[in-house]
């Protein structure tokens, strides 16, 4: 007798149903990291003078539980090797000296959040991912110099009991010498104790080869998300879409999470499509707090909820808010209401 036709139906669907499964358990999908923290963060930026109290209330009620402290190094020229630092200096802005970078941690503790020692290079007339040395004689000192440098402020971050060191930000001509960045990040581990990232630019970061080194990924987020002013969101969110393969790519090969050590962007009607521009070379733009608040909007609904993702710092957040425009921080803008919107739990 003939089977009826739903009968072919059904067992063909129950066999093939069957057959995913075996697959499933013979070759199991590949899981990306899930990382247990969340780092809800801000880019601080270190005051002129000391705090007077409130600053850090302000931006916890934002729901925000991290920030980091960038101290500078400066380096004259981009193809010098001579890096210039001075801990004791007493001409330095208040909130990036030893006793400004304790102070505002400790005034940050008593509302539980988690600080990141984050030291930069200042090139003059140029942009750190420009450094490169012209001989290996000029390589070979420039490392030196660095390692001392980074080590200094390792030191300080271990004795302040830190939690997180990132260990260069934007070296992009000098990441791809793999051997002299093992050496200086065996070195740090001699000094501090805490967890390390390194903060590669996003044109970088795919080319990093030393992210098993350290405990997390750390990517500069300044892609490009549009390709003319006001954009929509959903065009933002497509875009991320786009990007988001490149570091799940890196997830699945070096088993780490991933810290976006730095997000932002101004509040102009071009804020999406060259988010790394500086606020001064937008000053015959149109100031649009709608376009910030949509890049902003666009992150937390594609990319917040990654499993991979161990936090997020927004550039940036001024203890005293000033008022020079266009800017980066959404302090007092729309964008602020949809970070702590998000922070907050939404």
């Amino acid at each position: 007798m003939t089977k009826p036709t739903y009968a072919k139906y059904l067992f063909s669907s129950v066999g093939f149903v069957f057959f995913i499964a075996l697959v499933w358990w013979v070759f199991p999908q590949e899981q990306l990291i899930e990382t247990e923290e969340k780092w809800k963060g801000v880019c601080w930026v270190g005051s002129r003078q000391p705090l007077a109290g409130g600053e850090v209330e302000a931006l916890s009620s934002t729901g925000a539980n991290a920030l980091s402290q960038t101290p500078f190094g400066w380096q004259s020229e981009k193809n010098s090797p001579e890096i210039r630092w001075d801990m004791s200096n007493e001409r330095r802005w208040w909130g990036e000296t030893p006793m400004g970078i304790k102070a505002t941690m400790d005034s940050t503790s008593r509302f539980g959040m988690m600080n990141m020692m984050k030291p930069h290079l200042w090139v003059r007339e140029g942009w750190v991912g420009d450094i490169e040395m012209q001989s290996e004689e000029d390589w070979k000192s420039w490392f030196a110099n660095y390692q001392a440098f980074i080590l200094e402020y390792a030191r300080l971050a271990e004795e302040l009991k830190m939690p997180m060191l990132c260990v260069g930000t934007e070296l992009e001509k000098t990441s791809t010498r793999e051997k002299e960045w093992r050496a200086i990040i065996a070195e740090i581990r001699k000094v501090y104790s805490g967890k390390l990232t390194y903060a590669a630019n996003f044109t970088e970061f795919e080319q990093v080869k030393f992210w098993d080194a350290l405990d997390y990924i750390g990517v500069q987020a300044y892609f490009p998300l549009a390709k003319g002013h006001d954009p929509s969101l959903s065009e933002l969110k497509a875009s991320w879409q786009k990007h988001l393969p490149k570091v799940e790519t890196l997830v699945r090969r070096f088993k780490k999470p991933v810290i976006f050590t730095e997000i932002g962007y101004c509040n102009t009607v071009d804020a999406a499509i060259q988010p790394w521009v500086w606020p001064n070379e937008r000053r015959e733009t149109e100031f649009s707090e709608e376009v910030q608040a949509l890049c902003y909007e666009a992150f937390f609904q594609t990319v917040w909820e990654k499993d991979w993702l161990a936090g997020v710092f927004f550039w940036k957040w001024y203890p005293q808010r000033h008022q020079r425009e266009p800017d980066f921080t959404p302090q007092g803008k729309q964008a602020e209401k949809v970070m702590k919107a998000y922070f907050s739990g939404r």
